[in-house]
């Protein structure tokens, strides 16, 4: 095997890596949000808002909402994945798993610098698991469902729908600041940054057939005549 060959499977591996680690580094980055204290990405206020009054943890309220949107799939037609799947169970699993390891913290010199990793590693966790193409999450497959069925742009059903969980988790209880704000700023931006970041190669194209009387004369392909 020469030295720039590929073994088999060595890119389903890397996108099963890029996966898991990156639904792991999701529920991490959502868990150091509610550590800060200082607002939470929509979902997360209505997670929170549910686990105020559920008295279940958040990471749980989690996966139930998961679960229960990938059930609204249903009547709009989408198709989960492997990621899609995961998603549910892995995000909440490690956002409970980081509120148990993380102290709480209180003073402000160290919420806001939390705040900022828990945003910045949110993209890098968006860059991973969806540039392993294993399926979107429960919530954007609803959103790219809806927009199919309604004919409605992205933009208008992603806002609506942010504001309608926002809107509701705050009522609940959920937590709304300068962190949610932030967020929504920003994800856009890291998200785009991090998804070229991790992308997987696609596997080169077959070589083009060299006609008779000619050669190929470059690694690039380029075909010369003899």
């Amino acid at each position: 095997m020469s030295a720039s060959s590929t073994p088999p499977g060595a890119g389903l591996t890397r996108r099963l890596l890029q996966l898991y680690v990156g639904l792991a580094l999701y529920g991490v980055s959502s868990g150091l949000l509610v550590e800060a204290g200082l607002g939470l990405e929509p979902w997360g206020v209505l997670h929170q808002g549910l686990a105020e009054r559920t008295g279940i943890s958040i990471g749980v309220v989690s996966i139930i909402v998961g679960a229960v949107v990938l059930l609204l799939w249903i009547p709009i037609r989408q198709r989960p994945g492997l990621g899609t799947v995961s998603n549910v169970f892995v995000v909440g699993l490690a956002m409970d798993g980081t509120l148990a390891l993380v102290p709480d913290v209180h003073a402000l010199a160290v919420r806001i610098p939390l705040m900022v990793v828990a945003i910045v590693l949110n993209g890098v966790a968006t860059g991973l698991y969806i540039s392993a193409s294993f399926g979107p999450g429960p919530r954007d497959g609803l959103m790219t469902g809806l927009h199919r069925l309604t004919g409605r742009s992205i933009r208008l059903v992603r806002t609506t729908l942010e504001i309608a969980v926002v809107a509701t988790g705050f009522a609940l209880g959920g937590t709304i600041g300068v962190g949610t704000v932030l967020y929504a700023v920003a994800i856009g931006p890291l998200a785009q940054l991090f998804l070229k970041v991790f992308a997987v190669p696609a596997k080169p194209a077959a070589p083009a057939p060299v006609p008779d009387g000619f050669t190929t004369a470059s690694p690039e392909g380029t075909i010369l005549p003899q």
